[in-house]
């Protein structure tokens, strides 16, 4: 199995390069180290320093200022090739989070059509419970999980929790991790600040659950139009998803304490050399 080339960049000049450096390391780790335990994927994430030079092969996830409407995400080149925009900006580290969740959903399914067929599930109050009949979900490793109060450290630099295949067992099973963090604690469970996104056979629609409010509500998105089924949903969501963003910031104090530590032991080690 050939490994996929993830790159970092940061397109705005506006970052600090030696942050940027380490949200690379950090979500090399979490791809390497976490992700393939329960994702059939190999892969490795590097910094690239310079924005106008891709090389051939890495699949980029490109930190830019701003975006259009619903133009966040994995998208794909007239080739058929992943690459993903991201939002970062200096006056908030949350973009760490986000580059985690489309390089960890970029690699999980790179064209964005990945469907896996599980038990159907219906909104009971502020909760979903499994119903009649069975769903072919969107594969995406993230949304379920995705606010940032479920975020984990790596090395200093928070990145997003995501869901194991687990997710999508038809029953609860004792000692089971239905994502990394052990946030989600059964199948098919979305968390408040996360959606999922689904067909039903029986109709040609495609439907979501989102959960940004005291409650989940069920959406008919419609009939899926472009180039993929995430394309076509991320232009439904994404924006939402960003408004209702609030900040881990008991995590992110954690992060820059720890940041801060690391460094200066970096000085200090170097003196033994």
């Amino acid at each position: 199995m050939s490994v996929i080339q993830v790159g970092l960049v940061d397109t705005t000049g506006a970052l600090d390069a030696a942050l940027v450096e380490a949200v690379a390391a950090a979500l090399n780790i979490q791809v390497m180290r976490d992700l393939s335990q329960f994702w059939n994927v190999q892969a490795t994430v590097r910094y690239l320093s310079n924005p106008k030079s891709i090389p051939v092969g890495v699949w980029p996830v490109l930190l830019v200022a701003k975006l259009p409407p619903g133009e966040g995400g994995v998208h794909l080149t007239k080739k058929n090739q992943p690459y993903s925009l991201v939002i970062g900006t200096p006056d908030s580290n949350d973009w760490t989070i986000d580059a985690s969740h489309e390089t960890l959903e970029m690699l999980v399914d790179p064209s964005g059509n990945r469907l896996q067929a599980s038990r159907a599930i219906k909104i009971v109050g502020k909760d979903t419970e499994d119903t009649a009949g069975e769903f072919e979900y969107l594969v995406e490793a993230c949304d379920p999980c995705e606010a940032n109060q479920y975020a984990y450290a790596i090395n200093g630099i928070a990145v997003s929790d995501f869901i194991t295949p687990h997710f999508y067992d038809p029953v609860v099973a004792s000692g089971t991790r239905y994502s990394f963090g052990g946030n989600i604690t059964r199948p098919r469970q979305v968390l408040p600040g996360g959606y999922i996104s689904f067909t039903d056979p029986q109709s040609d629609n495609l439907e979501q659950i989102l959960y940004l409010g005291p409650k989940p509500v069920l959406r008919n998105l419609g009939p899926a139009t472009g180039s993929s089924l995430r394309m076509f949903v991320d232009g439904k969501t994404y924006d939402q998803m960003q408004k209702s963003r609030k900040p881990n910031q008991a995590l992110a104090k954690r992060c820059k304490a720890h940041r801060v530590i690391v460094d200066k032991a970096a000085l200090q080690q170097r003196k033994s050399y």
